[in-house]
């Protein structure tokens, strides 16, 4: 049996970090305000990176930061302060895309490893070997790629080099994610992290000679989402992924919430420690995985290019909506003897409505509001408005760490 792989999860806060540490992640990767290909995420500041940094090495886990940004000349000064202030901070590994990135990072922190992110569309062992000869010892593989691509890469590097792919979350239309659509629509570019996600969008055509009448791509009255890929999901095939050689399994999603990151961290977890008691055990759990990841908001599911090439059922021309089977109420920071669990409301819920306390053990337990009160200790009925300070008293007792969720 293969060494068990890295479960690599996605935090776009500070708060979604201690969560994905909380519910299983062996590794966490981030970006600061600069340099991410995530622009639009909350990301961290450094005094954050920090932070963040020392809970998870607190709790054994890594913390990965991207720099994956294909750099501009008038990049390159203030990233090269950005790496020095990294230096201090000490993360485990970067992440880079652009050789200029790499040379400045390898300048300016030589003792901090460094990952070859998928945007350098890395699809073959030469260039794995490339990479390794200028000293790095993992490559992050093209999206690109079939299982038996990977393992043909696997046998043709050196074992001290590791493979890390993305095994859940939003597939990207363009190539290892490189993409002109967002610069082009909306002038803002999706190489240095403002991806405008054009994507997503609705398309019709327009004839020259007359301006102003939309024409469906297909015979339907809505238009079609063209470009619309399926999302990735591959907990139905945790031993090909293991047999394939890859060492680290990465979750997309650092735009994503607390809940996204704690059910598909939590399924991805189970489903991976099962099979490595037996596959038996991992199929016969299988039903448990299937339910727990429908449950992060998702477009339709794909097995991407892991088992060939895609076809016309790789993308969704109906909708860029996502699904939504459970609603995110809250994450519980502690717990008042008096007052109840106290969590910074995310959605609206009220008192007598039956919720789920969702445990990092992989226990949802059903429970009902008994109350519900503001951060003066005032009753409240119902709770409309996010962001609120709340305490919770329900039939069952959560635990600082647990989320709350409800049935959409």
């Amino acid at each position: 049996m293969p060494k068990k792989p890295e479960l690599l999860i996605p935090a776009g806060s500070l708060e979604v970090l201690k969560t994905a540490v909380n519910f299983g992640a062996n590794a966490v990767y981030i970006g600061g305000e600069s340099y991410s290909l995530r622009a639009k995420a909350k990301n961290f500041s450094l005094t954050e990176m920090q932070a963040g940094i020392n809970f998870a090495h607190e709790h054994g886990v890594k913390v990965y930061v991207t720099a994956n940004i294909f750099a501009h000349n008038e990049d390159l000064s203030e990233a090269r302060k950005y790496f020095n202030a990294l230096r201090e901070i000490k993360p485990d590994a970067l992440i880079i895309a652009d050789p200029g990135m790499f040379l400045l990072a390898k300048e300016a922190c030589p003792e901090l490893p460094v990952h070859i992110s998928t945007q350098a569309n890395n699809t073959n062992y030469l260039a794995f070997c490339f990479w390794y000869e200028q000293g790095v010892r993992r490559v992050v593989a093209g999206r690109e790629l079939s299982l038996s691509e990977i393992a043909a890469i696997r046998k043709n590097i050196p074992n001290d080099m590791e493979i890390e792919a993305f095994i859940h979350g939003a597939m990207c239309i363009s190539y290892s994610g490189r993409c002109l659509l967002s610069n082009f629509l909306s002038k803002r570019d999706a190489n240095r992290g403002a991806c405008t996600h054009p994507c997503r969008w609705k398309y019709s055509i327009t004839e020259e000679t007359r301006p102003g009448e939309y024409f469906p791509v297909f015979e339907n009255e809505r238009g079609t989402y063209i470009f619309n890929s399926r999302d990735l999901n591959m907990i139905s095939h945790i031993p090909e992924l293991v047999n394939s050689g890859i060492n680290s399994f990465k979750i997309e999603g650092r735009m994503k919430n607390a809940l996204y990151v704690a059910a598909a961290c939590r399924t991805y977890r189970k489903a991976i420690d099962d099979f490595f008691k037996s596959e038996e055990t991992y199929r016969n759990n299988m039903d448990w995985y299937l339910a727990e990841i429908s449950k992060c908001t998702y477009r339709h599911f794909s097995t991407g290019f892991y088992f060939g090439k895609t076809d016309e059922t790789s993308q969704v021309y109906e909708t860029a909506s996502y699904i939504n089977e459970a609603i995110y109420l809250g994450t519980i920071s502690s717990i008042d003897p008096i007052k109840g669990a106290c969590f910074i409301q995310k959605n609206k819920f009220a008192v007598d409505e039956d919720i789920e306390i969702m445990k990092p053990d992989g226990q949802n337990i059903p429970a009902k509001v008994l109350a519900l009160t503001d951060e003066n200790g005032v009753p409240v009925n119902n709770a409309p408005h996010p962001k609120r300070v709340l305490y919770v008293t329900l039939t069952k007792k959560p635990a600082p760490g647990d989320i709350l969720r409800k049935q959409a």
